[in-house]
């Protein structure tokens, strides 16, 4: 009897792991060309690729804890939910292990993505929205969406985007946007650094707002075009064509200001500058303010 219940328990633990391993998923679904697809994953990894098939497939692997992965809806909506035990919620401390979501979908499909610390990775996605929500999780995206909206807290924004309609918001996280961009453009973090470069596109409207993290802006604008950036500690740097039709100004409490050809005016009392400048025949408007941080416009 003793030998048996040593060789039974023996067994048990070798068979352990293999029981409690991630569990591999695949699944597909119908859906529309231009149908949408919701994905919600806390934690781990969530990879979105596109084809030309009118379905989407799911693989991957639920991580050790999961409850269970949620596929629901129909041809012209689906949602993709990993649903964790109802003891936990997506603001709990939950123990299971990492979820990792490899979906292929119709390449004009809409996707809206919300994760926690998931990673998520979109390449090839073309259709009207492209909305994601993230906390710790870096985003990366390459994609030409018409309008794309992405909100972290610390998570690093990698983003090439072919758009016409792009807003990205984050706290601490660093901000990367290139891309052919062709519309507008709004971009906000509290200290993390910005990047926007439109490779030359014609902008109609650009607005960039930091406290203490750097912004700086490679664009061109579309005729009558705007521009405004706000900075409390951070510094501004705005890179534009020497064909640059605009009117500038730009003020600073006590950070330094610069543009080529502009005179920079003080006060006589107390600190502060200024500038105000016309280029060209001054179609588009310019407009650039900060408290302590630096800001410099530069034609090139």
């Amino acid at each position: 009897m003793t030998r048996r219940l040593l060789t039974l328990s023996l067994l048990a633990c070798f068979a352990a792991p293999a029981a409690w391993a991630a569990t591999p998923i695949n699944q597909t679904r119908p859906l529309d060309a231009r149908g949408k697809v919701e994905i919600e994953n806390l934690k781990g990894r969530i990879q979105v690729r596109v084809w030309d098939k009118q379905e989407v497939h799911i693989s991957g692997s639920l991580g050790q804890g999961v409850e269970k992965l949620v596929i629901e809806g129909d041809r012209q909506h689906l949602v993709v939910r990993v649903q964790y035990p109802k003891r936990t919620g997506w603001g709990s401390d939950n123990k299971s292990e990492p979820t990792e979501l490899l979906l292929n979908v119709p390449q004009f499909a809409d996707l809206e993505i919300e994760s926690v610390s998931a990673e998520v990775d979109v390449v090839g996605t073309a259709g009207s929205e492209l909305d994601i929500d993230s906390v710790s999780g870096d985003v990366a995206v390459a994609g030409a969406p018409k309008q794309t909206s992405i909100d972290s807290v610390s998570g690093e924004l990698d983003l090439t985007l072919n758009s016409a309609d792009v807003s990205v918001e984050t706290v601490s996280g660093d901000i990367r946007l290139r891309g052919r961009l062709n519309g507008e453009v709004h971009t906000e973090s509290v200290s993390g650094t910005v990047l926007i470069d439109s490779k030359g596109q014609r902008l109609h409207r650009v607005s960039t707002s930091t406290v203490s993290g750097d912004a700086e802006a490679q664009i061109a604008l579309a005729d009558g075009g705007t521009f405004k950036a706000e900075s409390v500690s951070g510094e501004v740097q705005l890179r534009l064509p020497k064909s640059l039709s605009a009117r500038v100004s730009a003020e600073s409490f006590s950070g330094d200001i610069s543009a080529p050809g502009a005179q920079v005016e003080k006060p006589k009392y107390g600190p502060g500058s200024s500038l105000e400048h016309r280029y060209g025949s001054g179609n588009g408007e310019i407009r650039i303010e900060t408290f302590s941080g630096d800001a410099e416009l530069i034609l090139e």
